[in-house]
């Protein structure tokens, strides 16, 4: 849904530094080198984030931790589709999105985890995924 009061901005160093420390967050998770290498590829992240979910780490009322995590999955959908991270100002405040480039539309990972953990919904991360993708695909 698109909101005409929506402006969509660049990230500002401090945006950047928002995301970068919760990207760190989720990271310091990766246990060994060989996972730190895996980490660097989207599937690998998603693997990160699979696991962290289904080992419970985060409950449903740590939004920030949880939205940490959005933040992986969105670097996963940066990484693999060419999406690209910016700011959406509303009159709700300001909130990291990915864009779809030449389109106007607007995912917002940061919540795609923690808004299904925190109503005790069963989250798989690889099909959140491939279902975002194939969605974004139908736009095509």
């Amino acid at each position: 849904m698109s909101d005409t009061n929506q402006q969509t901005t660049e990230l500002t160093a401090e945006d950047l530094d928002r995301l970068a420390k919760q990207r760190a967050f989720v990271e310091q998770y990766l246990g060994d080198e060989a996972s730190r290498e895996k980490y660097k590829t989207a599937a690998g992240k998603l693997g990160l984030l699979r696991a962290l979910v289904n080992a419970n780490v985060f409950k449903p009322h740590q939004t920030w931790e949880l939205q940490s995590m959005g933040v992986v999955l969105g670097d996963a959908f940066v990484q693999e589709l060419g999406l690209r991270w910016v700011i959406v100002q509303d009159e709700y405040g300001r909130d990291p999105a990915l864009a779809v480039p030449g389109k106007t539309v607007l995912i917002y990972p940061l919540t795609m985890i923690s808004k299904r953990v925190e109503v005790n919904k069963a989250v798989d991360v690889f099909d959140l995924f491939n279902f975002t993708a194939e969605q974004l695909d139908v736009l095509e």
